[in-house]
């Protein structure tokens, strides 16, 4: 156990920074998981927004569960600005920030405000800063959720795939596999 510890190439990741540098024409698609890491570190990281900004321009498949959708917040200009503005409750702020966000009119889904009440109430025993749902609202998204919490959901809107909460796992999978097959599809035929 200790020489893999000490030597296996999965005990040492790579930063985000050096893949941008390598060069993101080597991927076919990114995906994002959910959990408290994009709420709190993905969505204001400017390698993940630099990520998110190219796999757009490129239109190549990005897939974001449960609360990843929110790290889409990464690929606005000032997007550290937008979650502090939402953090202090100030939901005019939030939106000036959030002008000129690429994703601004796509369709999405997120972890919705009533499945979030249950983490709240039952797991994290605490409110956490924003509700997903609002916050892509006010950055100019289309948000819907499924009205029956925890069921699978996801939706497409042009490269954008996002699926509702982990339940959403498998139908993201597939979607994301889908997109992947046409884009190599498109790639053979030109």
């Amino acid at each position: 156990a200790k020489a893999f510890y000490a030597d296996h190439p999965s005990m040492t990741p790579r930063v985000l920074r050096s893949v941008i540098e390598e060069g993101l024409d080597n991927y076919a698609g990114v995906f994002a998981p959910g959990g408290q890491a994009p709420v709190v570190d993905l969505m204001q990281d400017q390698d993940v927004g630099d990520v998110l900004r190219h796999f757009h321009e490129k239109a190549k498949p990005t897939a974001l569960l449960c609360h990843g959708p929110i790290s889409a917040v990464a690929a606005m200009p000032y997007a550290r600005e937008f979650r502090a503005a939402l953090i202090a409750g100030d939901p005019d702020k939030a939106a000036e920030w959030a002008k000129g966000w690429q994703y601004a009119g796509y369709k999405m889904t997120i972890f919705s405000s009533t499945e979030e009440k249950v983490i709240e109430d039952n797991i994290l025993h605490a409110k956490i800063y924003f509700h997903m749902p609002y916050a892509l609202t006010l950055a100019g998204a289309n948000v819907t959720t499924t009205p029956v919490d925890f069921d699978p959901y996801v939706v497409e809107d042009r490269e954008l795939i996002t699926g509702q909460n982990p339940r959403s796992d498998h139908p993201i999978g597939a979607a994301l596999i889908a997109a992947l097959d046409r884009q190599c599809e498109g790639k053979r035929a030109a």
